[in-house]
Formats: C-alpha cells, structure tokens, sequence
C-alpha cells in the first residue's frame, strides 16, 4: 500500500504535478505582470526624479550662472560616451538625455543632462540602487509565496484526487473480480456524485449484470437440455441392447450411443457443478491406492513404479504411475478419481505417450508428452465444448471443465501448465483443506 501510496504514476500525482505546473504558470504569469509594472513604476518615478532636479539645476545655473550643489558642470568630453552621444543627438533647447549608469554589484545610478552653453553640460545623478533593491526583493517575495501555494496546493490536490483515485481502483478490483468468475461482483455508487465515473461504474455493473443473467440462461439451458435428453436416451440405449451382437450396424449404433450417453451425463454434472449445490463427502483415503485405481479406470493404465522422493521410473508407452511417499488425506475419493480419470484420459486423447501420473505425498501430478496446452487454456482455463487447438485433437472440452469443477469443490488448487521440454502437466494439490463436508448423495 505505501508502494502505491508514493507511486509517481498514480493518478493522485499526476493530478498534483498538473495543478502544480498550472501553480507555477499562473505565478510565473502573475510575477512578469507584476515584475514589468513595477519595473516601469519605478522607472517613471526616477526619469520625473531626474527630470525634476535637471531643471532646477538649470533654472539656479541660469539665474546665478553657477551650478547648484547637487549638479556637476562639465563638457562633453568628461561625459560617459554613452551619455555624450544621447546629448549630442539632442535637437531641441528643451530636451534632455539620460543614460543608466549600472555599477556592481546593486548599485545603479540614473544621469540626466543637458547643454546650458558652449561646449558646457549640466549633468544631475539620481541613485536608483533602493528603487533597484526593492524591485529583487518584491520578485523574491513572489517566488516564496508561489512556493508556499505549492507546498498547500499540491497535498490538497494530491487528497482530492484520492477520492477519485480510490473510486477507480474500486472499479479497476471489481472488474478484475468478475473478469475471474465473481459475477456478483459489483461497483455500486456512492454518493451523489454524478459524472464519468458514476457512469463507468453503472455501465460495468450493468454489463456484469447482463453477463450474468446470459450465463445464468446458457446454464439452464444446458441442464434443460441433459434431463430433456436424458429419457429418450435410457430409451435408446436399452433398444440398443437388444441388436444382434454379431452385427456391425448394430455395434456402431450401441458406439454412438454409448457416446451420447457419455456426453449427456456430462452435461448433467456439469449443471450440478454449475449450481454449486455439489458438497465434498470427506474420509481418509490412501491417495497411492486410489490414483492407481483410477488410473487403471482410464483404460490405458501400465506398469506402477514404486520409487523413493527422487527416484525416476522408466518412461515408455501407456500410463505409468510413479508413487513418491504418497500421503493420507482427508478428502472426497469419488471427486479424486474422477479428476484424475479425466486427465488420464484427456492426456490420451489429445497428447502423446507415454502419460506420467506421479503421487508425491498429497500432490497429484498427469503429463504427456505432446504438443501441450493451447495458449488460451493457460491464459483463461478449460471452457466448456472448446478444445483450444487443432493438434491437441476433437473432443467436447467438457473432461477438463469437470475436473475442475470438482476441484474448487475439493478446495485444492488445479493448475495447467507446459512442461519445458514439451508436453502437458496438470497438476492437482490436495493440501489445501476440502470444502464442508455434506454426506448427502451427490
């Protein structure tokens, strides 16, 4: 939480940092404003200065013909170069030259002048230096009370962009909770407030919402359709147990039933997953035991090797089930033997021998050694009637979905993954402690 707290690519801070450049260009607006007119104040105030003395210079010069205390008589050969050709441009008895004198450091001094007669200057020098100094100083005063504004204006900013901020992470967490599977997940809104937020936060609920009740409808319809079906389907198949055995329509005809058969009992658990009605039935079970027999369930099951933590058994064609101090566990046996008889068997159907079935203490692991796992069922997981990948072969994708299913009703951790030298691995962890236990028949 700190972490985020002090995230320079929060939106808490990028809303700070652009009121603080906004701060700081309106200051900079506001104090070249006011820097000019009072640049331009003072200067006014010292030309009416200047101007003011030069003129009684020459009224008491012209009066007495001797130059006044605070004036200096001198040609224009003494005269700054700079001052001299401003008096020497002069083209009218009335006019006057002035010339800004900067001594370093602070120290600057104002001249005016004017001719009184041959080659003779009345010059007067107004100091400026205190009009110069409070100039820096009001431009200081400016950048310290821009400063000050910042240091308030930046954590407010930062506060109320909180509120904000913490309103769309709220929706950024909803969003991934039901993007997981929480359909129930929802933003609300809080308060009054009513703009761009509130309307994102209502459109996602309502899309969670929609999403939801579609799902909802797609479930229905799937349980609808498996007891629809499953009448007629008793039907045919005690029908087709009465063909000829020696026929060969009649063999394909009990096949293709056998198989409709298969897919709608699928179907069926399925729906009852989907209803969250299923409910472990919990005993101690000898996990080495039970996955033997399950693998020997899926039809292809070979050689069982018994070996030590870091044995290796010999890899060759079938199943071969490895056993690594397998534990006791307290679990559902019937929901473990179907799990592991569905990834024994999607293992055959879609990916190459030899499949490894490993028991290590109470960690159930199924690899193959084909192309592996497509990109998409790594990503999102099994779904329902897709197979991901035409290399992995045809099926209804519905083996995976239930073994995961039975898996969240375990409480253990069902993962999928690509070996690195190739092939698929399932991995089933029962250390995680089971749902509650329910001895209703399931």
């Amino acid at each position: 939480m700190a972490t985020r707290l002090f995230d320079p690519r929060s939106l808490r801070w990028k809303v700070a940092a652009l009121v603080a450049l906004a701060c700081c260009a309106v200051a900079a607006v506001i104090g070249v404003l006011v820097h000019r007119a009072a640049d331009r104040s003072s200067e006014r105030a010292g030309r009416e200065l200047a101007a003011a003395q030069l003129a009684a210079a020459e009224k008491e010069y012209s009066l007495t013909g001797n130059r006044p205390a605070f004036a200096d008589l001198r040609t224009a050969a003494d005269l700054p170069a700079p001052l001299a050709k401003s008096v020497a441009d002069l083209r009218t008895p009335e006019a006057y030259a002035l010339w800004y004198d900067v001594k370093a450091p602070n120290w600057y001094w104002l001249w005016a002048a004017a001719p009184v007669g041959d080659d003779q200057v009345i010059v007067v020098r107004t100091d400026m230096s205190a009009q110069v100094r409070s100039l820096q100083l009001l431009d200081r005063s400016m950048v310290k009370a821009a400063l000050a504004a910042l240091l308030v204006v930046v954590p407010v900013a930062a506060l109320v962009a909180e509120r904000t901020n913490r309103r769309l992470s709220r929706g950024s967490r909803t969003a991934r909770r039901i993007a997981d599977g929480d359909l129930d997940a929802r933003i609300g809104t809080r308060g009054r407030a009513r703009d761009e937020i509130t309307e994102i936060s209502v459109a996602v609920d309502a899309m969670a919402g929609a999403l939801q009740a579609r799902l909802a409808a797609e479930k229905r319809f799937t349980a609808d359709v498996a007891h629809e079906l499953r009448t007629p389907l008793m039907g045919l198949v005690t029908a087709a147990g009465l063909l000829p055995e020696d026929d060969e329509a009649a063999g394909l005809v009990r096949t293709q039933v056998l198989t409709l058969r298969v897919l709608v009992e699928d179907l069926l658990e399925v729906s009852r997953l989907d209803a969250g009605a299923e409910r472990a039935r919990v005993d101690e079970v000898p996990l080495g035991e039970l996955v033997a027999h399950a693998a020997a369930q899926a039809g292809q099951a070979g050689q069982t090797v018994q070996t030590g933590q870091t044995g290796q058994a010999e890899q060759t064609g079938g199943t071969w089930l490895r056993l690594e101090a397998p534990a006791v566990v307290p679990t559902d046996p019937r929901r473990v033997e179907r799990i592991v008889t569905n990834l024994v068997a999607n293992a055959h159907r879609h990916g190459a021998p030899p499949v490894e079935v490993t028991v290590a203490g109470a960690r159930i692991t199924v690899r193959d050694h084909g192309p592996g796992f497509p990109d998409d069922l790594l990503a999102d997981g099994p779904q329902r009637f897709r197979t991901g990948a035409a290399e992995r072969g045809r099926g209804h994708g519905l083996g995976l979905t239930i073994a995961v299913g039975h898996a969240a009703v375990l409480g253990a951790a069902l993962t999928f993954t690509n070996a690195p030298d190739g092939g698929a691995l399932a991995t089933l962890d029962l250390a995680r402690p089971p749902a509650p236990t329910d001895h209703r028949d399931t």
